[in-house]
C-alpha cells in the first residue's frame, strides 16, 4: 500500500483519548512523549509503570489501592499483579448512574428497546439481592445460555457484584457443546431466554435446556426470560422461574463484593477443536484495565459514542463490548443473522441507531464484498468515525484496508 488514504487533522489527534493519555504520562513522569511509538516502546520498557499510570488514569474505583503493581514482571505466567487491592469489577463499570442510555437492544425484525445507566443499575441491583438470597456468594459460578440482549448483560452484572463468575454460551450450540463446557464448571445458576432468533426463524431453548439439566446436577435455579414468547413457561425445566419473578421487588444500594484483583470474573472456554474445550479464567483487574486500554486509547470511546461489535455470548468478543460500559458509552447490542433479511441490514442499522464505533469479522466483509454492498453509497453513516473518516463512500475495499490495518496495528502492553 504506497498511497496514504487518510490522515487525522492535528484538532482531531489532540481530542483523541490516546493523546490525553499521553499528555497525563508526560505530566505524571517527566516525560516528552510526542507519538504512539514513544508511547508504546514505554508500555514494554516500563511495564509496572505504565500499568500504574493507566489504573490511575481510568480511575479505578477500589476500597483498598495495590501494595505492588507486579511482583516480577519477567515471570510470565505466574506474575501476581496489583497484590493488596481490593475492588469489584461491575461497580467500575456500574459508575454512571444517569439518564444517559447505556444499553439498547435489537432483534431482528423487532423495535429497539433501550436502558438508562439509573434503570441498569437498579435492575443489576435488584437481581443481585436475589442472588445473595439464595446463597450466591464469590466464587460461585452462575452460567448464560442467552442471546445477546440486555438482561444477558445485567445477569453478567449482577454476578460479578456479589463476587461470582460468570461463563456464557450462545443458544445456538448443541447440547454436548454446552455440556462439555458447563459441565466442568458446575453452575448453581443458569440464566435462559426462552428461544432465540435466527434468518427469520424462531428456535425453542427450554426444550434443550432441559436435556441439559439431566447432566448438570448443580444447577440450583433455571431463571427464564421472556424473548420469542412474551409469556413462556418456566416449569418446562427443573426448577424454573421467570426472570420478572426472581427479581427482588425493589431496589437496594447495590452491594459491590470487594475482591481481590486476581479474583475469578469470568470462565471462557477454547475451540474445542482438540478435545473438549479448556477453561480459561479471567480475572477482575486485569480484565478490567485490559479493556479499558483497548477501549479508551485504542478505540477511542467516549460518552457520546453508540458501540456495537456483532457477536455472540460465546465469544470473547462480547465481553469486551459490555467493558465499554465503563466509560459510559451507549452499547448496541444485535440477536440475529445480520444479513437478515438482505445483506445491507446492519448498515441500515447503524444509520439509524447512529453507530459511531461499528465492530466486525473478515468473513463478514467477505459476504458483503460477494454481495455488491457498498453501505456509504446507500446509508448515511457519517458518525462512522473509524471508517469514514476518509471523507469518502465506505466501499468493501477501504472498510477492508482499515480492518486489515488495525488487525496488524502494533498494541500497548497487555496484561
Amino acid at each position: 500500500m504506497t498511497e496514504l488514504l487518510w490522515q487525522p487533522s492535528e484538532a482531531r489527534l489532540k481530542s483523541t483519548n490516546i493523546y490525553r493519555f499521553m499528555q497525563h504520562a508526560n505530566e505524571r513522569h517527566g516525560k516528552h512523549f510526542a507519538a504512539y511509538d514513544d508511547l508504546y516502546e514505554w508500555s514494554i520498557q516500563e511495564s509496572p509503570t505504565f500499568w500504574a499510570t493507566l489504573w490511575e488514569y481510568s480511575e479505578v474505583i477500589c476500597s483498598r489501592g495495590y501494595d505492588e503493581v507486579v511482583d516480577d514482571v519477567t515471570k510470565m505466567p505466574g506474575a501476581r499483579w496489583f497484590e493488596g487491592a481490593r475492588l469489584n469489577f461491575a461497580e467500575n463499570l456500574l459508575r454512571y448512574r444517569d439518564d444517559h442510555i447505556a444499553l439498547s437492544f435489537k432483534g431482528e425484525s423487532q423495535p429497539t428497546v433501550s436502558l438508562t445507566y439509573a434503570e441498569l443499575y437498579d435492575l443489576v441491583a435488584r437481581l443481585a439481592k436475589s442472588l445473595r438470597e439464595m446463597g450466591i456468594q464469590p466464587g460461585d459460578r452462575v452460567a448464560g445460555f442467552m442471546p445477546n440482549m440486555m438482561e444477558t448483560v445485567v445477569a453478567m452484572l449482577a454476578t460479578a457484584s456479589v463476587g461470582a463468575i460468570w461463563s456464557s454460551c450462545s443458544p445456538d450450540f448443541g447440547i454436548k457443546g454446552v455440556l462439555d463446557r458447563f459441565g466442568q464448571i458446575e453452575p448453581r445458576v443458569l440464566f435462559t431466554a426462552n428461544g432465540y432468533s435466527y434468518n427469520g426463524k424462531q428456535f425453542d431453548s427450554l426444550e434443550r435446556i432441559s436435556e441439559i439439566l439431566k447432566e448438570l446436577p448443580s444447577i440450583e435455579k433455571v431463571i427464564v426470560v421472556p424473548y420469542t414468547d412474551p409469556s413462556p413457561d418456566p416449569g418446562r425445566v427443573r426448577n424454573g422461574v421467570l426472570f420478572d419473578d426472581f427479581l427482588a421487588p425493589a431496589a437496594e444500594e447495590l452491594q459491590f463484593e470487594q475482591v481481590p484483583a486476581s479474583h475469578p470474573l469470568y470462565i471462557m472456554y477454547s475451540s474445542g477443536t482438540t478435545g473438549v474445550p479448556k477453561c480459561i479464567v479471567h480475572g477482575v483487574a486485569g480484565t478490567l484495565l485490559q479493556h479499558i486500554k483497548e477501549l479508551s486509547l485504542h478505540t477511542d470511546v467516549k460518552r457520546e459514542d453508540t458501540i456495537f461489535y456483532f457477536t455472540t455470548c460465546g465469544w470473547m468478543m462480547w465481553n469486551w463490548l459490555v467493558s465499554s460500559l465503563a466509560l459510559g458509552a451507549r452499547v448496541l447490542l444485535y440477536d440475529g443473522n445480520p444479513l437478515y433479511p438482505d445483506a445491507s441490514a446492519m448498515w441500515q442499522m447503524a444509520q439509524d441507531e447512529r453507530i459511531s464505533i461499528f465492530g466486525t469479522s473478515a468473513s463478514y466483509l467477505a459476504a458483503l464484498e460477494k454481495a455488491g454492498v457498498k453501505p456509504g453509497e446507500s446509508f448515511d453513516l457519517t458518525l462512522l468515525k473509524a471508517i469514514l473518516s476518509t471523507g469518502s463512500p465506505l466501499s468493501v475495499e477501504s472498510f477492508q484496508f482499515v480492518y486489515r490495518d488495525i488487525k496488524e496495528e502494533l498494541c500497548l502492553s497487555s496484561i
